[in-house]
């Protein structure tokens, strides 16, 4: 079946279908096997109790899979950035994510979206695991159905709880997803319309926010630029340095900075921080007055000496962090 998503958008793709199983009982084939799908490495694993074994299944194609991962022992290790959008959740055992620092545990049967944009590090024992894959250009053709999304990049909330209210519909989508596997295949009419249910949801589970680069970056000449703009905007939390932003525009390092200060007239390293800063300004708006929130927030998005942090939000936002926090 044709995707109307891809007929609708003009993006040509390859939907292939996935099915594939990897298990054994030894922690060396462990990292090997699960490391590999996840492109990972420094990972380490062993017995619990003296017994050690894994399982691994997945099934979908290269847009949509449904996965469950199972073992006795443990695991852990650090994933890198990138790759599909990933929902999980444990219905048995013990799991914990820590990103930038700062660790929370897996509760059993709440869905977390494993951060898309930044390495993180990650131990689990004795579980069985449910993943959904979602692929990054499949989000997005969807989301632009839904919403006015143009070239602008989509950000995720690595850490955000679901709200307890969607996962009715989470679990009616995760049985519909099954129900077309099991009807029709990878290639059915249900399945497909399984697929753009489960990604609205997973759309409503977890918000994206839409970073509305400035106009001038449509501009041909500034196609570069414009580059190097996207990915301080898409890596704000991590320490990005001006020759990460002359990899990724194609230009020297002092071309990259004369190109921000013709157009923006900061440099690169200075609009990074006012990015990081109007994320603070976003989180905070949002959280309420909770005591300890402020430094927390900052820490997440870069800024070590809080003292100065303060002063420049100050400077940004006419007020200070705690009198946001407070509204």
């Amino acid at each position: 079946m044709a995707d109307p998503l891809i007929e609708a958008f003009g993006a040509e793709a390859t939907i292939a279908p996935v099915r594939f199983e990897v298990a054994g009982t030894r922690p060396e084939t462990a990292i090997r096997d699960l490391g590999g799908i996840y492109r990972a490495d420094r990972w380490s694993a062993g017995p619990t109790d003296g017994r050690f074994d894994y399982r691994y299944t997945a099934i979908g194609d290269s847009e949509v899979t449904i996965r469950r991962s199972q073992m006795h022992g443990e695991i852990r290790g650090v994933v890198p950035a990138g790759g599909d959008y990933v929902v999980t959740w444990i219905s048995a055992g013990t799991g914990e994510v820590e990103i930038r620092g700062e660790r929370w545990p897996m509760e059993q049967d709440v869905p977390v979206l494993f951060p898309p944009d930044e390495e993180f590090w990650f131990v689990t024992a004795d579980y069985d695991q449910r993943l959904v894959h979602f692929d990054r250009e499949f989000i997005r053709r969807v989301a632009a159905t839904r919403t006015e999304v143009g070239d602008h990049e989509l950000r995720f909330d690595g850490v955000r709880q679901p709200d307890a209210t969607i996962g009715q519909r989470w679990q009616g989508a995760l049985t519909a997803l099954s129900r077309g596997l099991r009807v029709g295949g990878a290639e059915s009419d249900a399945w497909q319309d399984a697929k753009v249910a489960a990604a609205e949801v997973f759309l409503d589970m977890f918000p994206p926010q839409v970073d509305a680069l400035p106009d001038v970056l449509a501009e041909p000449r500034n196609a570069r630029l414009r580059a190097a703009v996207e990915y301080i905007h898409a890596h704000a939390a991590e320490d990005v340095s001006i020759t990460d932003l002359s990899a990724v525009a194609g230009l020297s390092v002092r071309s990259v900075q004369e190109s921000f200060r013709r157009v923006f007239d900061v440099s690169p390293l200075t609009y990074l921080r006012h990015v990081r800063l109007d994320r603070v300004h976003e989180e905070l708006l949002e959280a309420g007055p909770q005591t300890g929130a402020v430094g927390d927030v900052a820490r997440r998005w870069g800024f070590a000496h809080l003292g100065r942090f303060s002063a420049s939000y100050a400077e940004r936002f006419g007020e200070y962090p705690k009198q946001t926090l407070r509204r």
